[in-house]
């Protein structure tokens, strides 16, 4: 019986393995589908699927619902879209639609539905309105926008408020060969219906009795030939665009940004580099042997060698914040070469969602093996409790954020909420492949560990640390380290956070390149500094207080976020205001976690090279 059993088992565990096997395939499949931006060609009278998407508050871009919650025309069966990952992670929720469009056939005012709203219909449409709902539709991945109504305030005594409901749209669709170039939505020569209150008035030929109102929505659709190629299509979608345009091409502030980040680098180099010339010069004046030989009184930083490599308190939470922002790190540098590559097709929608998961899980084993590797040196002994302490740190914030912000989306029926389906999905990433990688690194990493080479001994017995003026506690060396950094990208972080919180396409890979740059050269060299200055003070406590110190950034990056959200956005409600906090919390951690990490081994590297040029001198 028990051998039936473990054959049972063992032939299905084998279909089990070919299946995934297949699914895999056809998921690099998509994947390469998905960055490749293929063009999809028509003969004349090929049927053109016009997919409606999501409805929402044009002030909140994060509110989205399904375009069928609205009392609009809709098919008898609604047949959905399938979906990449990225695609249901950005709130989209394709189906299919009742446009009939043919490929180069024009169509003047053809009847689309004809429906009668109830009162209670009625009402939501006017509220739709007065919220400034709009809505997109997509085309050969094309978005099309428009508002779903006209609202209209005028006069002050008296003062009158009309609300209208778009009930023809004419669409204007341009081509090139065989494939769909550009297509928006125009009600330039429509009059809208109007909503009065009560199901209102019979007007336009739109019948009104028992509460109801009948209306008619119809289209039209008009093909107009372009010359641009479909390879370069996006630039057709930049140029237009039915959101006001915010992000424009802004070199001039970056080249001043660069040039006074340039100037502060010089000018902490080039003094740090005078003031450690004139200290290797006092201290290696007669001195022959190596550094357990120097003690004759003297004072600053040469004084604490026996103690600047004692190894910090919570090693484990130390090592675990430097792992966790190495990934970042190189998650970060990920993302932005495969933008500058043009991975990112902007008519592919979520792309960008998608490589993030899919290189966070991928890159979890950088933060394994740093984080491992480097508890394993400062004599760590759990090395267990440290690798799921760095398979956490982050995780664990991240899903508590998203169990808050998609319960509210699930509450107020938003398609932001992911399904159960797509939770499964990312939550089996981050079990078989995330948890697994950071396992597997931190192995290697222990393993391959080396000694930490330190160039001086410590002694058992800590020196007495001197009492240290009030510019050199933690809070006054938190507040410049961040701030000088968050100056270096403040003028790029409103373009990113149009992008983000907005409507924006962005595409300045290449001055984002040279901002992240320079963002971790400013921490590199803020955190040398502030090294030198605290070590000066005969303060070897170093350890935390270079992570602290940069790290602080992301403090003055979510203050920003309050800021934006203020005086720079019009989002409201609690929906939108959830999601942006919550998310932007997350964000500050994530550039805490990695400016950390790189100011620790600026600051680590900068340490040993003092004391191992005062030995070998």
């Amino acid at each position: 019986m028990s051998v039936c059993v473990s054959k049972t088992l063992g032939r299905k565990l084998t279909e089990l393995i070919k299946h995934v096997h297949s699914t895999m395939g056809l998921h690099c499949v998509l994947v390469l589908c998905l960055f490749s931006g293929w063009a999809v060609g028509y003969k004349q009278g090929d049927n053109v699927t016009l997919y409606v998407n999501k409805v929402g508050p044009y002030h909140n871009p994060q509110e989205t619902y399904h375009y069928y919650t609205l009392p609009v025309c809709r098919p008898e069966k609604v047949h959905h879209k399938s979906l990449s990952l990225g695609e249901v992670l950005d709130g989209d929720r394709m189906a299919e639609s009742l446009y009939y469009i043919r490929f180069k056939e024009n169509v003047e005012k053809k009847t689309l539905c004809k429906l009668t709203l109830s009162e209670k219909q009625v009402d939501e449409l006017r509220e739709a309105i007065e919220e400034l709902f709009y809505f997109e539709f997509v085309l050969d991945d094309i978005p099309i926008y428009g508002f779903v109504g006209y609202i209209e305030e005028s006069g002050f005594l008296p003062h009158s408020h009309k609300v209208g409901l778009w009930t023809h749209l004419d669409f204007n669709i341009e081509y090139n060969g065989n494939t769909v170039i550009f297509a928006n939505v125009s009600v330039k020569d429509v009059k809208p219906v109007p909503l009065e209150e009560g199901a209102g008035t019979a007007m336009g030929g739109v019948g009104v009795g028992g509460g109801s109102l009948t209306v008619t929505h119809t289209y039209s659709v008009r093909w107009f030939e372009s010359t641009l190629p479909h390879a370069r299509r996006a630039e057709r979608l930049r140029d237009y665009s039915f959101f006001p345009k915010t992000l424009e091409i802004h070199w001039l502030s970056i080249i001043n940004s660069l040039v006074l980040v340039v100037l502060l680098l010089g000018f902490v180099i080039i003094i740090l580099m005078r003031v450690l010339k004139n200290d290797f010069a006092r201290y290696n004046v007669e001195e022959e042997g190596g550094c357990d030989d120097l003690d004759h009184g003297d004072n600053g930083w040469k004084i604490i060698h026996t103690d600047v490599f004692r190894f910090p308190p919570h090693k484990s939470l130390l090592c675990a914040v430097l792992g966790v922002g190495a990934q970042f790190l190189t998650l970060a540098t990920g993302i932005i070469l495969m933008a500058l590559l043009g991975m990112f097709n902007v008519h592919r929608h979520g792309s960008i969602n998608s490589a993030a998961i899919v290189l966070y899980a991928l890159t979890s084993c950088v933060s394994g093996y740093v984080s491992c590797s480097f508890y394993t040196q400062i004599n760590g002994q759990r090395w267990v409790w440290n690798i799921i302490l760095t398979s956490s740190l982050f995780s664990a914030p991240l899903f508590l954020t998203w169990s808050v912000v998609n319960s509210i989306h699930w509450w107020s029926g938003s398609t932001q909420a992911l399904p159960a389906t797509t939770v499964l999905l990312i939550l089996g990433a981050w079990v078989l492949v995330g948890f697994p990688l950071t396992v597997i690194g931190g192995i290697v990493g222990k393993n391959r560990a080396g000694s930490f080479q330190a160039p001086c001994r410590t002694r058992n017995i800590a020196r007495q640390i001197p009492t240290q003026p009030w510019y050199k506690h933690t809070a006054v060396h938190m507040s410049i380290g961040g701030f000088l950094p968050f100056s270096a990208i403040s003028v790029e972080l409103y373009y990113i956070f149009a992008t983000v919180w907005g409507r924006e396409y962005y595409t300045l890979y290449g001055i984002l390149l040279c901002v992240f740059a320079i963002l971790l050269s400013v921490g590199g060299c803020i955190s040398v500094a502030l090294t030198y200055f605290l070590l000066s003070g005969e303060d070897y406590r170093w350890w935390w207080r270079s992570v602290l110190s940069t790290g602080s950034t992301g403090l003055f990056i979510f203050v920003y976020s309050v800021f934006y959200y203020r005086n720079r956005s019009s989002m409201s409600g609690m929906v939108q205001s959830t999601e942006f906090f919550g998310y932007s919390l997350l964000t500050a951690m994530v550039f805490s976690l990695m400016l950390g990490s790189v100011s620790f081994w600026a600051s680590l590297g900068f340490i040993r090279y003092i004391y191992r040029s005062l030995k070998m001198d």
